[in-house]
């Protein structure tokens, strides 16, 4: 039997395509194997969001090349539609797809035959006019955690940002169809349910749908435990949706805004379509409502023109908002973006030790927000175990939590009590002990 291999970089709707793509090779009799075991045919799902990630994927292909010289190498997604050239310029790639035609992998490969010279297919991203769908768990078939595109695309145009041109247009799935999908998923055994998408706020806007009257009907699908939106613009974060979302019956009190910037300035130098006032207002709205909520925020910092005044502001600001965690982001200049030309860029030398200041406040408030439940009892859904001998997984609010597993935990929502806390996860033991393991 051939054996598939799969790497993702980037973001969970990068992941959820991987698995759809894995599922398809699955169904054309690949045996799927981890991506660092020897097989056939590798895949590699990309990010183009950052210099380091444009980096890392050259570094993963030239690592699987080494290890295995015969393995067929397909590279696909974000980097692969907006360098494709670069791409199949590395020797021992076989295949090159752009994101409107990752989904034809499988029928591409062929019989993986290695080639001199790679083919290529990239259409033209504004030829991407339907949303294909991508729903999954894990590679491996472990059904705990399911992620489900939702949307695909940005009309945006924040200056920093190559997603617009690696994506397309903002198109989301319809309505029936991901109700569909996340049935499907309830009933094959996933609890909890991630929708993902580029701009997952901007679902249904061109269609004549909202994001709302998704979540409402999404909420009352009773084989699903769980709901969790990846990410959401804050302008796009309406006060009744915050609303329903606290007060429903499925969807989690986890919130993930991006903010970029503390500074009124280099917010709208990046082009963002929200002052500060506005992000801090939706943060309040979530904390009146809920006190308990996780709240997680992305940060860029080096933007061009962040002096060290600046630097401040977006620090002061962080410090005072209510946030549990933060994705810290150093800046790093991406062809075809605005952001390139702008004046008074920052060192780079500057840019990381920002980031680490950041960081480190990141992890000041993550471990205060962890801290915060000690003593409490928390619902947990389980994944895999961590290491032998102790199991892990999340709280609606996100918090991962371990405790001492001897089995039978998997895919089981239960209360844990909390006994401790890191800024990486609190410690705790089952509230109650489960009588067998769940099938």
């Amino acid at each position: 039997m051939r054996k598939a291999s799969f790497h993702t970089l980037g973001c969970k709707l990068n992941y959820a395509e991987t698995v759809t793509l894995a599922r398809r090779f699955r169904e054309r009799g690949y045996a799927i194997v981890g991506a660092h075991e020897p097989a056939d045919v590798f895949v590699l799902n990309t990010c183009t969001v950052t210099e380091r990630a444009d980096r890392e994927c050259r570094q993963i292909i030239r690592r699987v090349l080494r290890n295995s010289p015969g393995t067929f190498v397909i590279v696909t997604g974000c980097y692969a539609q907006l360098n494709a050239a670069e791409i199949a310029s590395i020797g021992g790639v076989d295949l090159v797809l752009g994101t409107a035609d990752k989904f034809s992998a499988a029928e591409l490969s062929g019989a993986l035959e290695k080639r001199a010279v790679p083919q290529v297919f990239v259409s033209c991203i504004d030829e991407a006019e339907d949303c294909v769908e991508a729903f999954s768990g894990s590679q491996d078939g472990t059904r705990t955690r399911a992620f489900l595109k939702v949307q695909d695309g940005c009309d945006y145009s924040c200056s920093f940002c190559t997603i617009p041109l690696a994506r397309g247009a903002s198109r989301s799935i319809p309505e029936d169809r991901v109700v569909e999908a996340a049935t499907k998923l309830g009933d094959e055994g996933y609890r909890e349910v991630v929708l993902t998408g580029v701009n997952v706020g901007d679902y249904g806007r061109v269609s004549g749908g909202s994001l709302l009257g998704l979540v409402r009907r999404l909420d009352g699908i009773g084989s699903v435990d769980r709901f969790r939106i990846s990410s959401i613009e804050p302008n796009l974060l309406s006060e009744e949706l915050i609303s329903f979302i606290l007060g429903s019956r499925r969807f989690v009190n986890h919130f993930h805004l991006p903010l970029q910037s503390g500074s009124p300035d280099i917010l709208r130098a990046m082009k963002r379509r929200y002052t500060r006032d506005q992000y801090e207002a939706r943060i309040d709205a979530i904390r009146a409502l809920d006190p308990r909520a996780g709240i997680g925020a992305d940060v860029i910092v080096g933007f061009p023109g962040e002096t060290p005044a600046l630097f401040a502001e977006t620090v002061g600001f962080l410090e005072r908002l209510a946030l549990s965690y933060l994705h810290v982001f150093t800046y790093s200049e991406r062809e075809a973006t605005a952001a390139t030309a702008m004046r008074n860029p920052v060192e780079p030398g500057e840019r990381y030790h920002r980031s680490d200041r950041v960081r480190e406040l990141g992890r000041r408030k993550r471990e205060a927000f962890n801290a915060g439940f000690v003593g409490e009892t928390l619902d947990v859904l389980f994944e895999q175990a961590s290491s032998p001998g102790v199991a892990t997984g999340l709280t609606s609010n996100y918090i991962r939590v371990t405790v001492p597993d001897d089995g039978g935990l998997v895919n089981r929502i239960l209360p844990v009590a909390i006994t401790g806390a890191s800024d990486e996860a609190c410690e705790g033991s089952l509230a109650l002990r489960p009588r067998a393991a769940v099938a």
